[in-house]
């Protein structure tokens, strides 16, 4: 496809040398990082109006692939309601209104209460999205965050409920809110760099300048978590940083009484901790490199006793303490199971599940006290569910799974699960999804893929996807290094030192698709977000040959000169994923795969990136950098567009409808660059 007939915008090199460890790193676009110039804005959005002039002919595909994601959504519909005492909780979206309205009633039968109506609260904002949203324990009162921006930094309110007043002074850049008692509250705040940093104690009908400083975080690596156990009985503010954790702990019963630790903080030490009766329980990898699970009496948490020992072939991704049960999610051999027992680890059984392939995890369980656990539970061929499981006897009931208005028949298609073999030979999972009635015959094929921070790419159900399958795709997921699917140590054979493994895993796993006759590099997508974008971006450059189409989405592209900014928001946090380039034989492997140091000159696939001006995450800089530098060394025709929403972050639009137009023009890029646009 040429695309001579538009002109790119030109961004202007000015060149900024960085000497490094004998090496001359020279950034030609590094003035793009200063969004207050004029002229950085001027070329986003010169960026933007050539991406629409580019995809002008697929603008009828666009609208059509809107009209058929739009249609797989119910617009009126409900969720599920949450049992929290006497309150039933829950979300119920309007026709045509962009963001759900949050309800409850009085026992299940009771009138409905509007708690919160974000359309109304998204009112004069572009952008809307609510963070903590905590009933205080009587439920007369309700904390909330709301973000207007796309920073992911919100707002504090608290509002009465019985009058639907705003209550104190709204309390700014928050971001965890736990209440100890009907009037005592903590939270937590950011700092510049995007770290939630320091911990607070509110009292209502007081000052927030009046808050007291409960705890500071000083290690520039490690961030902060609060949570209340499902008991009620403790608030636990945990410190964390990917290479070690630390948990204090005060009662709830006592909110101004100084919080203890539970363990002093060690190296690669990760603990992770829930109550019941006068234990603590505790997941921790401490003599088990896929965790283990064990309890400590509160008064002496030396005293430890092993639950559930650590085993090489199963990894402890999780678990839930009720008053007659502890709920532990295990995966093996990349799918998650749960396993239930007492309280004490006794009488273990394991809950059955109707598909070979699928996902599940905890839903919302607020309740301490109850034999029924409600599930999440999907498959690349079933929408998602929610389940009541009941602990006691052991009944499954599907008690609401999402609707497709349009129409969906899961018989017409068929998941599988493939292994590719990397370079090293380790043996990496593929799973993957199409039609019944598609031949194998090297059609359309997109491949997304993750694989940093330990997060595990789940083989489940998404609507959008069927706009590609009913094309005629296969969709696959690369369960790579870097993610968890196959315990810890896949985890930690993909970052660091071992990051490249992340990259040689995905082009296996794409040779692995065109060898057994699923596609062929001319029919190749692929797609990933943030570390996923970084992922596109450095097998983009090791291998341009092998795909046609790669859509980066906010990706992670300029990992150096990011890296090198302790000022810049996550930077410190990252080095224990990415590596301080400070450090030779750190920066000799981020220099060996860094996406905007590498790119060369050559042919290159169809290139998608995108951005959001106000993305603390993935500033816009950094994949506005790359599709600047890729300009001046691209020798190809091929389509290279950037889009940057200037009105969202690192998550897109906000809306429902809203962030659909962005997939609609994702989709209609990749079937343009595949040539199927018809």
């Amino acid at each position: 496809m040429s695309v001579e007939a538009v002109r790119p915008p030109h961004a202007e090199r000015k060149p900024v040398i960085l000497r490094l460890h004998g090496d001359e790193i020279v950034d030609e676009f590094a003035w793009l990082e200063n969004r207050d110039d004029p002229a950085v804005i001027a070329y986003l959005e010169a960026e933007n109006t050539y991406a629409e002039a580019v995809m002008a002919p697929a603008a009828p595909l666009r609208e059509q692939l809107y009209a058929e994601m739009r249609g797989r959504i119910k617009e009126e519909d409900r969720s599920v309601a949450v049992p929290r005492g006497r309150y039933r909780y829950y979300s119920r979206t309007e026709a045509s209104a962009e963001y759900p309205v949050m309800c409850r009633t009085e026992g299940d039968d009771g009138l409905e209460e509007v708690v919160l109506d974000l359309n109304t609260l998204a009112i004069g904002h572009a952008f809307c999205q609510l963070g903590a949203y905590e009933p205080s324990p009587n439920q007369h009162l309700l904390a909330y965050g709301l973000d207007t921006t796309g920073s992911i930094i919100f707002t504090l309110f608290i509002k009465d409920l019985t009058t639907g007043a705003l209550l104190d002074t709204p309390i700014e850049r928050v971001n965890d809110v736990q209440w100890a008692d009907d009037r005592t509250l903590f939270y937590t705040v950011f700092d510049d760099a995007h770290r939630a940093y320091r911990l607070y104690r509110h009292v209502l009908g007081t000052s927030p300048a009046d808050d007291a400083l409960i705890y500071e975080e000083t290690d520039e690596r490690f961030s902060l978590s609060l949570r209340r156990t499902r008991s009620g009985a403790y608030l636990l503010l945990t410190s964390y940083s990917h290479g070690g954790t630390e948990v204090h702990y005060v009662s709830t019963a006592t909110p101004f009484a100084d919080w203890q630790v539970i363990y002093p903080r060690r190296p690669k030490i990760d603990y992770f901790v829930d109550h019941h009766g006068d234990y603590f329980y505790i997941r921790t990898n401490d003599g088990a490199e896929n965790f283990r699970l064990i309890r400590a009496p509160i008064s002496d948490p030396t005293a430890m006793i092993e639950l559930v020992p650590g085993r090489v072939d199963v990894l402890i991704d999780h678990f839930d303490c009720f008053a007659d049960y502890l709920v532990v999610y295990e995966r093996r051999d990349g799918l998650r199971q749960i396993r239930i027992s007492t309280p004490d680890g006794d009488q273990v059984r394991y809950v059955s599940f109707p598909e070979p392939v699928y996902t599940c995890g905890p839903h919302e369980n607020k309740e301490f006290a109850t034999d029924r656990l409600r599930l999440s539970y999907s498959s690349l061929i079933t929408p998602p569910s929610v389940v009541e499981y009941n602990m006691r006897t052991g009944s499954w009931q599907v008690v609401k799974q999402e609707e497709i208005p349009s129409g969906y028949d899961p018989s017409r298609y068929v998941s599988e699960r493939l292994t590719a073999t990397a370079p090293d030979g380790a043996r990496v999972p593929i799973s993957l999804v199409y039609r019944r009635d598609r031949p194998r015959n090297g059609g359309p094929c997109l491949l997304v893929g993750y694989g940093s921070y330990g997060y595990s790419y789940e083989p489940s159900f998404d609507s959008k996807r069927l706009s590609l399958l009913d094309r005629g795709f296969v969709v696959a997921i690369a369960h790579i290094r870097g993610g968890q699917e196959l315990g810890r140590r896949w985890y930690e054979q993909g970052r660091m030192l071992h990051k490249p493994n992340t990259f040689s895993d995905f082009i296996a796993c794409a040779e692995h698709l065109i060898a057994a006759g699923y596609t062929s590099p001319r029919q190749l997508a692929i797609s990933g977000r943030s570390a996923g974008g970084l992922l596109m971006a450095a097998v983009v450059n090791a291998r341009p040959d092998l795909f046609q189409a790669v859509v980066a989405g906010v990706p992670f592209t300029n990992v150096i000169i990011a890296m090198l900014k302790p000022d810049l928001p996550l930077t410190v946090t990252e080095w224990e994923q990415w590596g301080n380039p400070a450090i030779e034989a750190e920066y000799r492997v981020m220099r060996s795969y860094d996406p905007y140091l590498n790119v060369k000159p050559g042919p290159y696939p169809h290139i998608l990136a995108t951005a959001g001006l106000h993305d603390l995450q993935v500033p816009y800089w950094d994949p506005a950098k790359w599709v600047a530098k890729l300009r001046t060394v691209k020798t190809n025709d091929t389509m290279l567009l950037l889009r940057t929403n200037m009105q969202a972050g690192h998550s897109g639009h906000s809306g429902r409808f809203a962030r659909l137009t962005e997939f609609a023009w994702e989709y209609a890029f990749i079937l343009t660059a595949l040539g199927i646009a018809s």
